[in-house]
């Protein structure tokens, strides 16, 4: 097939070329364009004969010889009518004005010279792909690069005349299909070269992405030319076109240059780098001066020039580089094709000499004429059937030829590598490897490094041949993690020149004078290196002689790797024995209940802490069903989630298990097996009953503190009025006479105003926790001025009071206003809780080294459900308007700043009883 194609594209080349050579073109120089005014000119080229006659840019064509004229084409056409060197009429419009002018047809320009040079660009590249698919047509990528070579030689040779025959319309479509292919099969190399590791699902679609574009263009090109899917065909569109496919071609080959980049980066130094530096260089060189200076410049509509011309001459780079990595670095293993290409010259002379025989012998015996269709049929069937026969036969002569006694050792490799497994013996079994190695490649330099047991990760030499040591080697340069050995073998392409390496390692690369440095890996893990350096001939191995090293690689991995387990084996068994009891030890040890469960609900594991927290021990639980050990509604929640597959839990499942009253945290979690596969669950019991009690201290704590925050955003907005409240007050006391009745009364409106002012100061001190000023305080005097204070409220809501102070009391040490505080909180609360009357009795006692006042009401009581939330910042029970929920939480910050206690009984419908103790203030002790 790609034979018949070869053909073909030789034959169009050849006669598209005499073609393009003969046909002359009637031309007037001018480019016409379809607009909605009519057929106008786009373009007028210097000294044409349309600009001889005065035809402008923008001028409308309205007729030629009298006939009107409606589109682009028609003016072509009217011109291929008339001829070469014919005077035509032609009218037109300029500005409203209609005019006519006569002009004479000359022949279209073409480009000869810039054609030409295409041509052998193209010509070159055909010679490449030939070269390649001739001589090595099995090798991988070779169609692949030889499909991409015939495309270019048709884009670069494929040049339509204008005559537009359909021989003229089969070059001018192919050479489309050509620009769209040829930049895709480059990037498609690209991405494939060398060998890729990717998934084929990821490379498909990556591969599927870069055909895409072109068959797209293509689509468009078509769709334009036929008027199909809403495209008009006229010069705009094929301009556009023009413009677009050029630019696709210009980013594919600078696309292709940076992947053969990467590529390069990678690549292990040798053979391959070399090959990739050559192929980068190559696409860069050629592709960059015609991207900038012609792709560029016609994209964004600049006029063509000369100079842009010019840079097509960079093209050439491209496939000249591709034949320079070809020959100097072996890019398609040129060595082998040659041997392979003489099999196929040969082949191919033997079965012309039968074809040709057989067309004689048969028109002899027929009496028939030597060119006669029946002779040649017969004849050219028997050749094809003894093509490949022959070719093979040929083949293998020449390996003999070639080969020699390496071409027995070829056979016996395979069944060398079959026995290989089943020496245990490291010495004996490394010389058979190199004796072999040695005789079937004909190396004469040959060394095997393996692990070092006792530096693990470090190699060492096992045993050499044809290697002279005289100092220490430096082994480093064989980390078994180099990403080299990963992709084959470490290669260098002369030892003596390495680069990027320790003047220890290139020491070491001197004395050894190895090339080759190929892995011998078993489960993704390097356990030898075996090192080979050129034949005897001087020459460097084939890859067919790599991917054979490789292979033995393999084996002597195995071999390798089956002494040591055997000297392993029982050392991994007691470290499994031991694994598997430290893992049991862990779950025992766990402050959290473990156990598992099967898809049945019976439980097969069961530790330590689920035995203390529901007093089951593990022998009665495993085996039973879970429903029978846990309480019900725990063992209730628990079924529910039995079908999820996510991870779940239970938070603060309140228990009452046996007696005991506990909280736990249980977290449900799919068992799974290494496949995958849901085998049970997994629960997890954490007892958080101290943590929950700890996070209730925590949110009473926090709460409390947020007040401090709340405070001197308070204290800022009171303190304010309460100044100037104080400053007039004075001023009034001034102005009034001694003895005046009223100058009690300011005065307790100054003393209480100050007093108000150091209240809201200290709303401050609520949730701070430095040390403030305190004094030795008489309790009994603090409570007499606080009921003095709200005497008026007391006696106007019908509140009896009853005192009964102790006398003598201690005193207490701290803040007498903050006390106060306490007090008026107290007090005021039970007067809210009494709004009939009622009674509001005061007791104040000494009792073990502390103060203790208990204040009583006989009011509505507190219900049981709030007694625990009455010190909460913000609750209350009072009417909106009536209370803050502020009183009792911050009399309680209070009381625990002085160190104190503060209890409360309440008996909902008869009263409330506060109880508060202080600790007595200590004597100072005088030494």
């Amino acid at each position: 097939m790609l034979a018949l194609a070869t053909l073909a594209a030789i034959v169009f080349a050849w006669l598209n070329f005499v073609q393009r050579s003969q046909f002359e073109t009637p031309d007037d120089g001018v480019a016409w364009l379809d607009t909605s005014h009519g057929v106008q000119a786009w373009r007028v080229a210097p000294n044409s004969p349309a600009a001889r006659a005065g035809v402008r840019e923008g001028d409308t064509l309205l007729a030629i010889n009298g006939s009107p004229v409606l589109s682009q084409i028609q003016v072509t056409k009217r011109l291929w009518r008339a001829g070469l060197w014919t005077q035509v009429r032609y009218k037109l419009a300029r500005t409203g004005e209609e005019f006519e002018t006569l002009l004479i047809t000359a022949p279209a320009e073409k480009p000869a010279s810039i054609e030409d040079y295409a041509r052998v660009v193209g010509l070159i590249y055909l010679f490449i792909g030939l070269f390649i698919f001739a001589k090595r047509w099995n090798a991988p990528r070779a169609a692949h690069f030889y499909v991409f070579c015939l495309v270019s030689f048709m884009l670069y040779s494929f040049h339509y005349s204008g005559k537009l025959d359909p021989f003229d319309y089969e070059v001018y479509w192919s050479n489309i299909l050509a620009t769209l292919l040829a930049p895709a099969l480059l990037l498609h190399f690209a991405l494939v070269f060398p060998e890729r590791t990717e998934k084929t699902g990821r490379s498909l679609s990556k591969l599927s992405l870069v055909y895409l574009l072109p068959a797209a263009l293509l689509l468009i090109h078509v769709s334009t030319a036929l008027g199909a899917l809403g495209f008009v065909p006229w010069l705009g569109s094929r301009v556009l076109l023009d413009k677009i496919e050029y630019s696709y071609f210009g980013i594919c080959f600078l696309a292709t240059g940076f992947v053969f980049y990467n590529s390069y980066r990678s690549a292990p130094a040798g053979v391959l780098r070399q090959q990739l530096k050559w192929l980068t260089t190559g696409t860069f060189v050629g592709i960059f001066p015609f991207a900038l200076f012609y792709i560029v410049p016609f994209t964004f509509g600049a006029p063509m020039q000369m100079w842009m011309k010019f840079s097509t001459l960079s093209l050439v780079l491209i496939p000249l580089c591709f034949g320079y990595a070809i020959i100097r670095y072996r890019l398609m293993d040129v060595d082998i094709i040659f041997k392979r290409g003489l099999a196929y010259t040969a082949a191919t002379a033997v079965v012309a000499t039968v074809y040709f025989s057989l067309v004689a012998l048969i028109a002899k015996i027929f009496d028939a004429q030597t060119n006669s269709p029946v002779s040649g049929m017969v004849a050219m069937v028997v050749a094809a059937f003894l093509f490949q026969p022959l070719r093979q036969w040929i083949q293998a002569r020449l390996d003999h030829f070639f080969y020699r006694d390496r071409l027995d050792y070829r056979r016996t490799l395979i069944e060398f590598g079959r026995t290989l497994t089943n020496e245990v013996h490291l010495d004996p079994m490394l010389g058979s490897v190199m004796d072999r190695v040695s005789q079937t490649l004909l190396v004469d330099r040959l060394a095997i490094f393996v692990e070092d047991a006792l530096e693990p990760g470090h190699m060492r030499l096992a045993r050499s041949m044809g290697v002279r040591l005289a100092e220490p080697l430096d082994l480093g340069f064989l980390e078994p993690a180099r990403p080299e050995f990963a992709r084959g073998a470490l290669f260098f392409e002369s030892p003596r020149a390495v680069q990027g390496v320790s003047d220890s390692v290139r020491q070491t690369l001197e004395q050894l004078d190895l090339n080759y440095f190929v892995p011998c890996r078993i489960r993704e893990h390097t356990v030898a290196v075996l090192g080979l350096g050129k034949t005897v001939d001087g020459d460097y191995l084939s890859s067919d002689d790599v991917e054979l090293v490789e292979t033995i690689a393999g084996y002597v991995a195995v071999a390798l790797d089956n002494a040591q387990l055997y000297s392993s084996l029982e050392q991994k068994a007691l470290e499994i024995a031991r694994l598997k009891d430290f893992s049991e030890n862990i779950v025992e040890s766990l402050n959290v209940g473990v156990l598992a469960v099967d898809l049945d609900g019976l439980v097969e594991s069961w530790n330590t802490r689920m035995e203390q927290l529901f007093a089951v021990t593990r022998q009665d639980a495993i085996g039973r069903k879970l429903s029978s050990l846990l309480p019900e509604d725990l063992a209730a929640e628990i079924a529910a989630r039995g079908d999820s597959e996510q991870v779940t839990g239970i938070y603060k499942q309140r228990l009452h298990h046996q007696g005991k009253a506990f909280t736990v945290n249980v977290s449900i979690t799919p068992l799974v097996s290494k496949s995958g596969e849901r085998i049970g669950r997994l629960l997890l019991f954490d007892d958080v009953t101290q943590r929950e009690r700890m996070e209730e201290q925590m949110s009473q704590t926090e709460k409390l503190t947020s007040l401090g925050l709340l405070a001197a955003g308070v204290a800022h907005e009171v303190n304010t009025p309460l100044a100037v409240i104080s400053n007039y007050i004075q001023m009034l006391a001034k102005q009034m006479p001694d003895g005046d009745p009223r100058q009690s009364i300011i005065d307790k409106i100054v003393k209480q105003t100050f007093r108000a002012s150091e209240i809201v100061n200290n709303l401050l001190n609520f949730s701070r926790t430095g040390a403030t000023d305190t004094s030795d305080i008489d309790v009994n005097r603090v409570v007499e001025e606080t009921l003095l204070l709200v005497s008026h409220p007391l006696k106007t809501s019908q509140i009896q009071v009853v005192k009964r102070l102790g006398e003598t009391l201690p005193p207490v040490r701290g803040s007498a206003n903050k006390l106060q505080q306490v007090f008026l909180n107290l007090f005021l609360n039970a007067r809210d809780a009494m709004p009939g009357g009622g009674m509001l009795e005061v007791r104040t006692a000494a009792h073990n080294g502390s103060v203790e006042i208990e204040i009583v009401d006989t009011g509505s009581g507190i219900p049981r459900e709030h007694i625990h939330r009455i010190f909460d910042p913000f609750f209350t029970t009072k009417p909106n308007g009536r209370g803050t929920g502020l009183g009792l939480s911050v009399s309680y910050g209070i009381i625990k700043e002085h160190c104190g206690k503060i209890d409360v009984r309440s008996t909902p419908g008869k009263g409330t009883s506060f109880h508060v103790e202080f600790p007595a203030a200590r004597k100072s002790v005088h030494v």
